[in-house]
């Protein structure tokens, strides 16, 4: 029999979900790929110092880690990275090429081998760092992404499309490697080659735009000896963003634009299907993929308002059928061969798996990192879909995790602490789907609330545009708005409301404490902070004019940028908080956090400031994580009263 219904308070509930277990699930595997007929992927691998291990799914179902520890399969391009790896079969086995993380280079590796370099060192900057490889067998090259950093600072960086010798000749010649086009664009994707191999299509963008902004479609001649000719813009503007780029099997250029208000899917310039849905998403890393063709004209897609379904599309008819299955999320990979379709897909109560769809029977199946309860499914959260009004009516659109037990309810009367997350990005989204961090504060009787306040993708561009010039104002107003609905309908506990976020999130939770009077304490995670200084010089190249459109020109709006800083308000900041900072972060760089201690020392707030060597944007080593989560579990705990079963370490906080 299962445990009698106790009654106790909230926030004191015993769990099984621990902050070992959520660190041990953290991330998902991503970059699915076809070798042959095997299936591969990377996945992460908190416990072995956070590397992305490379893995395969055999033929007879086993699956195996293709490379040992220390190889870490992950591209440094843009600092979010892209695609790290390819593979082909040549002479009856697997070639792989990846980027190895520690040292950038790219490696071909063979089974029975050790991974032989292909790229050379670079004396100068950042490196040399490749991203979306293809090998190309017949012209014996891998063509890719070059970043190229040409000096110490993070602005000192072009970017081209590049063919690397795989016999390795360029591990140690830099002058080996063959530029295909001169450079014409800040940040360029990937190139795809038409069926013919007689054209190539990618896209471009420059400063100050966002590839969510404005992006090229371009298409260049290929020419017998491999070089990029003619290049000519086919679509795309400073106001329309085009995400991805395929080519038909019979030669027809696919696209994925968002001219109409959503990103949707064009053919030679036709949109197939007149859904306001998005069909594409924000190119945060190269490589990304929404669709792709089948080889008898059908299309598969991730689509949907909000959670990003897979489906199949008939261009001919604008016609969709959807996989059934529990995957109602999909990561943007996706690969195909034949009629067989993979990608990453999660749901509100299953974790990220490998998912197959055979187009033919139209039969899903997971083919890979299959999700296993690590616990009790009775203490897995039960989210609630929500919209919610912000100011002037608009909407605001949240999923609300309510305390959840099986064997405790609390007394009458008493209401729930809440914590609000707010995303990163901010151009992005929280997606509805398994979480144990989330179930690690829900079990426990914490209710969270994520929010994807205006700004988020998912919704269409003008839902995405209301962030355009007033980040720190609507999403701020957003989750405060939602913080007090909450509370206004009985939900949660006004005097035991919290805010949290990492990266733009991590800005949207000090803004939140510096400006308004909803919350108790916030746990604010590798945060910008001082907008005056982020910007050239002090973050890397691929944000480093983001705030032209998110806080607008510095040279038209000067005292903006110091205006909505939470460090120019730090004398507001009176409430309790944590700071967490990986000190390896190039993009958020500590510097910011330690401007914000400085201002708001000896004014008798107390907080924590935790810094974890080693990590970067983002924490991905099982240590770091552990403690993060417990640190943050401890704030609530002292600053709601609450009393944790079993005690969670205590977090000392000064003032």
């Amino acid at each position: 029999m299962g445990e009698q219904t106790r009654t106790a308070p909230y926030g004191s509930w015993p769990s099984p979900v621990t902050a070992a277990l959520a660190a041990a699930h953290d991330g998902h595997p991503d970059w699915v790929g076809f070798v042959g007929d095997e299936i591969w992927w990377t996945e992460p691998r908190p416990a072995e110092g956070g590397r992305r291990a490379l893995v395969r799914r055999r033929a007879d179902g086993a699956e195996e880690t293709v490379l040992p520890a220390p190889w870490n399969v992950r591209s440094r391009v843009v600092e979010y990275g892209g695609r790290p790896w390819t593979g082909v079969v040549a002479d009856g086995r697997p070639l792989v090429v990846f980027a190895h993380f520690a040292d950038q280079r790219l490696y071909r590796w063979e089974p029975g081998a050790e991974p032989v370099p292909l790229t050379p060192l670079s004396p100068v900057g950042g490196g040399l760092r490749w991203a979306e490889p293809r090998v190309d067998l017949a012209r014996g090259e891998v063509w890719c992404v070059l970043e190229e950093h040409t000096g110490d600072g993070p602005d000192d960086v072009r970017r081209v499309l590049a063919a690397v010798p795989l016999d390795g000749s360029a591990a140690a010649d830099r002058a080996a490697v063959r530029e295909l086009a001169p450079p014409r664009h800040r940040f360029v994707t990937g190139a795809r080659l038409s069926p013919d191999g007689r054209r190539a299509a990618w896209i471009g963008w420059d400063h100050p735009r966002m590839p969510w902004d404005g992006t090229e479609l371009l298409v260049a001649d290929v020419t017998g000896d491999g070089r990029l000719t003619g290049v000519r813009t086919v679509a795309g503007g400073p106001d329309e963003s085009v995400c991805q780029a395929e080519w038909a099997p019979d030669g027809r250029l696919l696209y994925a634009s968002d001219r109409g208000g959503w990103w949707q899917l064009y053919r030679d310039g036709t949109l197939l299907c007149p859904r306001e849905e998005e069909f594409g998403g924000p190119l945060w890393q190269l490589g990304l993929r929404w669709f792709a063709p089948l080889d008898n004209g059908l299309l598969t897609v991730l689509h949907g308002r909000g959670p990003a379904a897979l489906g199949i599309l008939d261009p001919e008819t604008g016609e969709i059928v959807d996989a059934a299955g529990p995957w109602t999320e999909c990561a943007p990979t996706l690969a195909v061969h034949g009629q067989r379709v993979v990608t990453v897909g999660a749901g509100p109560h299953t974790g990220y798996e490998v998912v197959e769809l055979d187009t033919v029977t139209g039969r899903a199946r997971v083919a890979g990192a299959r999700h296993r309860d690590p616990v009790d499914p009775a203490y897995y959260p039960r989210p609630e879909v929500r919209t919610f009004a912000g100011p002037d009516g608009r909407e605001v659109h949240a999923h609300v995790y309510p305390p959840h037990h099986p064997a405790r309810t609390a007394p009458d009367g008493e209401r729930p602490p809440y914590v609000i997350w707010a995303h990163g990005g901010p151009t992005s989204r929280s997606p509805l789907v398994l979480d144990l961090t989330i179930a690690y504060f829900t079990s426990r009787g914490i209710g969270v609330a994520e929010v994807n306040y205006g700004g988020s993708t998912g919704y269409g561009r003008a839902y995405r545009e209301r962030l355009r010039e007033r980040w720190g104002v609507v999403d701020v107003e957003d989750c405060a708005a939602v913080a007090r609905a909450l509370a206004a309908e009985g939900t949660a506990d006004p005097a035991r409301l919290a805010v949290r976020g990492g990266s733009a999130g991590g800005w949207t939770a000090a803004a939140s404490l510096t400006t308004t009077d909803v919350y108790a304490c916030g746990t604010i995670r590798y945060p910008v902070l001082d907008l005056t200084a982020w910007g050239p010089g002090e973050t890397h190249d691929f944000e480093s004019r983001y705030l032209e459109s998110l806080i607008g020109p510095l040279a038209e709006v000067p005292d903006r940028y110091a205006e909505r800083s939470p460090i120019t308000h730090a004398d507001r900041l009176t409430v309790p908080f944590l700071l967490l900072q990986g000190l390896d972060d190039v993009i958020c760089p500590p510097a910011q956090c330690e401007r914000l201690l400085a201002r708001t020392a000896g004014r008798g707030v107390p907080h924590a400031y935790l810094t974890f060597g080693g990590e970067g944007h983002g924490f991905r080593r099982a240590d770091t994580m552990i403690r993060a989560l417990e640190a943050e579990l401890s704030l609530y705990t002292q600053v709601f009263g609450l009393d944790p079963t079993p005690p969670v370490p205590k977090l000392e906080l000064s003032s």
